[in-house]
């Protein structure tokens, strides 16, 4: 409707097989030829074919392009003139709406910076609309501002979680202050809750600083200059960059950056490496934050190293909270709470059963954990008792360490040659089965 050049090109380009059956039809009527037919080939285009035998029939305006054995093809001014706008149709339609286009450009570049403060206002409008309609709709509250350092949270839930999730979404209550208790280290089991209550308190902090209403029953929040991440696990291979190394940029630019109003969110630094390195950088990562108010305002540290939780016997700063979790059956039903203290237990293997790992590594898995947990044990009594400590674990199957703890236990000297090879053909049965 804009163009009626255009118009009419689109609607040959759409229905030139109609018009040319129309035009057909016309032909036929006025020459009164029935067998007339238009075609077309690659050397001469559209054509009228007429037999011989209708030859006396053809009009003075048709022109004769081909004569047959049995037919004679002709075209018209007006097939000629239909054929070009045929197969100029679409190249010709490009041109016209470049055209239109440009006058387009032109006509309201007269009125940019109209059209900018338009556009702004618009969008800060539906920003507005969708912030107010979602917090109608899901029963967000206005959080009172603090001034001082601090996140109080009654019953908050994560935005999008509670949106999407099949299940009601369990609420979380936090009650932060940056100088009582403002880096909480979290623990507990994957699949518990963790990396979601970090992420819900960030997003809540954020919802609150654009100026709407929070996912909360109630909510006091204090006004932070930044809100740094370190959560996932990415490399970036382009630039040569490990995992691990990604973690220590991230967290590298959170301490040179963070100030003592930041808000800090940090997931399981330390994991892309060695266990005893892993558990080290956490350990001075918090212990840095705590003795420098002026770089960590309020940070939220989740972990598997349960051996950072001492540091909240001698940082006064520093509270242990964990995601509850109910034993029952052999089996963890997850509550989804967070809940003040450090987790007693990972419940790895128990999660990993819950994913489907196959029995027969299940039960591997927990006669290496029973090692390494007593491993452990001896490690700190000899530590304990001055003595020497072997750091060497090892994972030799049930039956070969329980073989090898038989042999130990034998005193040679207090048998006989008899029950020595007694015993010697019990522990090489035992062995063989």
């Amino acid at each position: 409707g804009v163009d009626s050049e255009l118009d009419d090109l689109r609607s040959i380009a759409r229905d030139s097989k109609s018009i040319l059956l129309q035009i057909e039809a016309r032909e036929r009527q006025r020459t009164g030829i029935g067998s007339l037919k238009i075609r077309y080939n690659n050397i001469f285009g559209y054509y009228i074919e007429v037999s011989r035998s209708n030859l006396p029939k053809v009009p003075g305006d048709y022109i004769r392009k081909q004569t047959l054995v049995n037919a004679e093809r002709f075209i018209t001014p007006d097939l000629k003139e239909l054929e070009e706008k045929i197969v100029g149709a679409e190249q010709k339609s490009v041109a016209i709406e470049v055209r239109l286009y440009e006058e387009l450009l032109e006509a309201v570049s007269r009125f940019t910076l109209n059209v900018l403060a338009t556009g702004r206002a618009v969008g800060e409008v539906d920003a507005i609309g969708s912030l107010a309609a979602i917090a109608v709709r899901n029963r967000y509250v206005r959080a009172t501002l603090s001034d001082e350092v601090e996140i109080v949270i009654e019953d908050g839930r994560h935005p999008v979680i509670e949106a999407i999730a099949a299940e009601r979404f369990i609420p979380n209550n936090s009650e932060i202050v940056r100088d009582r208790n403002g880096i909480q280290v979290i623990t507990g089991p994957n699949m518990g809750g963790k990396s979601t209550y970090l992420r819900q308190v960030a997003l809540i902090v954020l919802l609150n600083q654009v100026g709407s209403f929070v996912p909360a029953a109630k909510a006091r929040l204090g006004i932070f200059d930044r809100i740094f991440t370190r959560v996932g696990a990415s490399d970036q291979l382009a630039r040569g960059e490990s995992t691990f190394m990604v973690e220590m940029h991230e967290t590298a630019n959170i301490l040179n950056n963070s100030t003592g109003r930041s808000l800090i969110i940090l997931d399981e630094v330390g994991r892309g490496t060695a266990t005893f390195d892993g558990l080290s950088l956490a350990w001075a990562i918090i212990e840095y934050l705590h003795d420098h108010p002026d770089r960590g305002g309020i940070t939220l540290f989740a972990t598997h190293y349960h051996e950072v939780t001492d540091l909240a016997k001698t940082k006064s700063r520093v509270a242990n909270y964990n995601v509850a979790v109910k034993e029952w059956n052999d089996q963890i039903i997850f509550l989804r709470k967070v809940v003040p203290g450090a987790a007693d237990k990972s419940y790895g293997i128990q999660v990993a059963k819950l994913a489907g790992i196959p029995a027969v590594i299940i039960d591997r898995a927990r006669e290496i954990l029973g090692t390494l947990e007593r491993k452990e044990r001896d490690l700190v009594e000899e530590t304990r008792r001055g003595g020497p400590v072997s750091r060497q674990l090892s994972l030799f199957d049930s039956r070969e360490r329980d073989t090898i703890d038989a042999l130990r236990a034998i005193q040679p000297e207090a048998l006989t040659p008899i029950q020595a090879l007694n015993e010697l053909q019990r522990l090489k049965e035992k062995l063989e089965q």
